[in-house]
């Protein structure tokens, strides 16, 4: 092969004279002319590598553009031969040159050799306004740099389209581009390169990627190099990605020459106090990526000494992590801007991570493998994240375009900033994913399908004497193993085998002071992963207090009749408040282009007291991305051995959630169940409409749940009803009371009655005035009406009925929530007034707080309710007694203290939690249960000693 790897009929250079009359006659007629003629300059490629035995390659590129695009175009074309822009290719410099030329276009671009793997990058620029036309990067071998040469000039040859046919094409192939210029250095991109090259010079790195595959930009287009951020007037951002061309040692310390070679970008948006205000404090941030991770990087300034920070938590995913000072990030890896993955950090070196589904719902149970470190600076503090792309899920395709969304919470000043402008209306700014800002120029490693496998062992030392015969010391052991496999990189397969939990914390207990069941939140970790993925028919939650259909009050919640939950997960593995065995089962999850898909199968074996049979449960889940923030789905759940009778059962539905603006929200469902011997009134339907506002807010929500609707895999409260629902909300924000953030005056009406006879069985009427202060605490006044239809007797209490009949009773409610940065913080109530046909007084303290050290805490919590009635007296005592020693962020040590009246049991759960390398994790747990009635002692009924032991295994 020819040196200049040119074909024979490629073979002739264009005269450099003819070059030098060109550029004489543009000076010689004193300016240049407005509309330059319709020429095309071809600029020297540089070579990235630096080895200049490679040098023939950018020849022979430059000579076939010059060829090719004057056949293909019909137009003059003039090859630039200045060997300054080999080392200044700069957008900047090469339209310079082409202005220089008096030519309307401009082809400039970049090669890199390693070893027998080739790279070409080029770009068409219009000279007049520096546009870039079009950009593409062509990969292949050596051996094909015929055919290389060949799809670039294809690739270019489409900017010289007319402007709707280039739009019109850009919509079809997505294409974007960013430049990248890499730091020089003195050590190649990969050792392999320095040996198959022979490079030891310092090179700088200038390329244009083309990112294709994806959405179209939301936002401004990518910003050219050096700047890392470009915004539009609206302050929606686009931040460019840098490639490392160095390692980075993740330990707090931004001391790496990057980290002065490559620009920071900065400001930060108020959401609150001050909506769309630049933040009080400076954020400098960057974002990084190599071969296996993604990089982000911050330096955030404060202006109070580190004393004054709200910094009190370490543990691992506490949300008292929330209400510290902290850092956030949020990558939308799909570019929906509707769901994200989320990292968080304090000054402590705490972190809490998340998913985010439909800009809401976050599920903190996701727990990812990553690497944090914190350090301090004269100033304020720094960050540094490093999150391995086999963490997260994402588009097929090795170039990227993600969502991305910084935040700060300067939490002693109780103020939140984000990189993009939030409306303060949207609630938590990490959310509002349709809000966040653009990463561009990330290049993501191909072949990286997750691989893992996770096997554990556990071994346990039990009592039960509630069994019979009663068990003593028993020593028992297992072992399972749970495996995650890639299928795309954007579908994930999740398979368990012998499914143990003996991890997991207890229940916090409940006072029910009403008819219904409580609801008791899922807890097993291989049921929360991706739990977003199968929510179905979810409402918007309105308001800031105890939101829509719910009240507040201590002794319970009166009429808080919320649609049912058609899958809910703890009905698997978990039967009359007994253990099943669970065999294994697996679950698919991710994304298909705009489809969200999920499928869950899980086999459950005999119990062993013979309370439930072998059962298989199947969960199906789609959503459809529509529009900008909408969707609709559908959802099968089924259940092989019914509860209800013989043969299975199954339940159908579809759901669809319609948000436009803002604040403006439509959701609704529409469900059918399947139950031997259920025949008929066998559906549940919800209609709901929010406007969400920061000054105004209004809800009306219509719910129907018939009497023989049966989701045997999900929760419902009640059935046989039809609620109407509405509340509106009025919130200013003072400006002339500088210690009140906010005032919120609600009113709401929550109207059920009998879907089968129209008898009203539950009315709740509430007025509620809620002040929020600017150093974060609330006091809250309220007074409600109720009536309650009862048409068989209320056993509140084993020893106490209500009677059959209707009951109205109003009461009154006040709450002083203390802020969380506070050492002493919780929420502090008394409610009085009438319940049924007597009366009530409760006092509660909840979400308490004690703050000790930094690392040890106490969370106290009490509530005591004084019923009197004329069928009898009583009063119920739930006291629960939480603690938490954490020795560093993935360490901690816990317990959970818990005396309730009702059952006159007091238990503890005691947990050791070592996560001793990202992943693997190291258990130990005690749990107990006494009896405490008529024994100055308190009997043991049960208790438990577990050492468990996980080793993730990642391929």
């Amino acid at each position: 092969m020819s040196r200049f790897a040119t074909r024979q009929t490629r073979g002739h250079f264009l005269p450099a004279f003819i070059l030098f009359c060109l550029i004489g006659e543009g000076l010689a007629a004193g300016e240049q002319p407005s509309t330059p003629p319709d020429r095309i300059a071809v600029i020297p490629f540089a070579n990235i590598t630096g080895n200049t035995a490679d040098n023939w390659i950018g020849i022979g590129i430059a000579e076939t553009l010059t060829v090719e695009l004057e056949r293909a175009t019909s137009r003059t074309v003039i090859r630039m031969n200045d060997d300054r822009l080999l080392n200044n290719g700069t957008q900047e410099a090469v339209v310079s040159a082409g202005r220089e030329l008096n030519v309307r276009w401009i082809v400039s671009g970049s090669y890199q050799r390693m070893g027998e793997q080739l790279r070409l990058t080029g770009r068409l620029i219009e000279s007049t306004s520096g546009d870039v036309l079009r950009s593409a990067r062509i990969d292949g071998r050596l051996d094909e740099l015929f055919a290389l040469q060949d799809q670039l000039v294809a690739e270019l040859q489409m900017g010289f389209a007319p402007q709707q046919e280039r739009m019109a094409e850009r919509e079809r192939t997505a294409a974007r581009s960013t430049t990248i210029t890499r730091t020089p250095q003195t050590s190649p991109l990969d050792p392999s390169v320095a040996a198959n090259t022979n490079q030891t010079a310092p090179f700088t790195v200038e390329e244009t990627v083309t990112v294709t595959g994806a959405s179209p930009i939301d936002g401004p287009p990518p910003p050219v190099a050096p700047a890392t951020i470009s915004r539009d007037a609206e302050g929606r951002a686009t931040v460019r990605a840098v490639r490392l061309t160095e390692p980075l040692e993740i330990d707090g310390i931004l001391n790496e020459t990057m980290y002065d070679a490559v620009e920071s970008f900065s400001g930060f948006i108020q959401q609150v106090p001050d909506e769309g205000a630049p933040a009080t404090e400076r954020t400098e941030a960057w974002v990084f990526f190599d071969d296996s991770n993604v990089y982000v990087s911050g330096r955030l300034w404060d202006s109070a000494p580190e004393s004054q920070w709200v910094a009190n938590e370490m543990q691992r995913d506490s949300f008292q992590l929330i209400n510290n000072e902290s850092f956030s990030v949020v990558f939308d890896t799909f570019y929906d801007r509707r769901n994200g993955l989320a990292f968080l950090i304090n000054p402590l070196g705490g972190i809490y991570d998340y998913e985010i589904t439909d800009e809401g719902r976050p599920n903190r149970d996701w727990n990812p493998v990553w690497n944090i470190k914190t350090g301090r600076f004269d100033g304020g503090w720094t960050v540094e994240m490093e999150i391995p792309f086999k963490s997260l899920r994402f588009r097929p395709g090795l170039d990227q375009v993600w969502g991305l969304q910084l935040g700060r919470r300067i939490r002693w000043k109780n103020e939140s900033v984000y990189l993009t402008p939030v409306a303060i209306s949207a609630g938590p700014g990490l959310f509002r994913l349709s809000a966040a800002g653009t990463l561009a120029g990330l290049e993501v490693p191909s072949g990286n399908r997750t691989f893992e496998i996770k096997p554990y062992a556990i071994g346990s030392l039990a009592t039960d004497r509630n069994t019979s015969p009663a068990i003593t010391n028993e020593l028992n052991g297992n072992a399972g193993v749970d495996l995650k496999y890639g299928v795309t990189q954007n579908l994930t397969a999740d398979f368990t085998y012998n499914t143990d939990f003996a991890q997991v914390e207890v229940d916090e207990q409940q006072v029910n002071l009403t008819r219904f069941s409580l609801f008791f939140p899922e807890k097993r970790e291989f049921f929360l992963e991706s739990r977003g993925t199968f929510d179905f028919g979810q409402s918007v939650r309105f308001g800031t207090s105890s939101g829509p259909g719910g009240a507040r009050r201590g002794g319970g919640f009166f009429g808080s009749s919320n649609a049912p939950t058609v899958f809910f997960s703890r009905r698997i593995g978990l039967q009359g408040g007994q253990t099943v065995p669970i065999l294994g089962g697996g679950r698919l999850t991710g994304k298909a282009g705009d489809f969200t898909v999920g499928a869950l199968n899980i086999q459950t074996a005999d119990a062993l007291s013979g309370a439930a049979a072998s059962t298989n449960f199947t969960v199906m889940r789609i959503k459809r991305d529509i529009l900008r923030r909408s969707q609709i789905g559908g959802i099968f759940t089924g259940r092989s051995v019914s509860t209800k009778g013989p043969g299975g059962n199954q339940v159908y539905g579809l759901d669809a959630a319609f948000s436009f603006y803002d604040n403006v929200n439509f959701t609704g469902y529409y469900t059918k169940s399947q139950t031997s011997g259920l025949v008929g009134d066998d559906e549940s339907y919800q209609a709901a409409f929010t406007y969400n506002g920061d000054l105004y807010a209004f809800q009306l929500d219509h719910l129907l749940v018939g009497d023989n609707f049966n989701p045997e895999i999900g929760f419902m409260r009640r059935d046989d009803f039809r609620r109407t629902y509405t509340a509106a909300q009025y919130s200013p924000r003072p400006q002339s009371l500088d210690a009140i953030r906010q005032f919120t005056w609600r009113g709401t009406l929550d109207y059920t009655t009998s879907a089968s006879t129209g008898l009203i069985e539950t009315r709740i009427s509430q007025l509620s005035f809620n002040t929020e202060f600017e150093n974060s605490d609330q006091l809250n006044l309220d007074v409600q009406d109720s009536y309650e239809l009862l048409d068989v007797p209320f056993q509140i209490t084993p020893d106490v009925a209500i009677p059959i009949g209707g009951y109205s009773f109003a009461d009154y409610y006040v709450s002083y929530a203390l802020g969380s940065q506070r050492l002493i913080s919780g929420t502090i109530s008394l409610q009085r007034g009438s319940f049924f046909s007597g009366d009530i007084t409760a006092v509660g303290y909840r979400r308490g707080r004690v703050e000790i050290t930094r690392q040890f805490s106490i969370s106290p919590g009490i509530s005591i309710n004084n019923i009197d009635l004329p069928q009898g007296r009583f009063t119920t005592k739930l006291v629960t007694s939480r603690f938490t020693y954490t020795l560093t962020p993935r360490m901690f040590f816990g317990g959970l203290l818990q005396y309730n009246s009702s059952t006159n049991a007091l238990s503890s759960n005691l947990r050791l939690r070592w996560e001793y390398q990202p992943g693997s994790e190291l258990f130990v747990v005690y749990n107990d249960v006494r009896d405490t009635e008529l024994r100055s002692t308190p009997l043991l009924q049960n208790r438990a000693f577990i050492i468990k032991f996980t080793k993730l295994l990642r391929f």
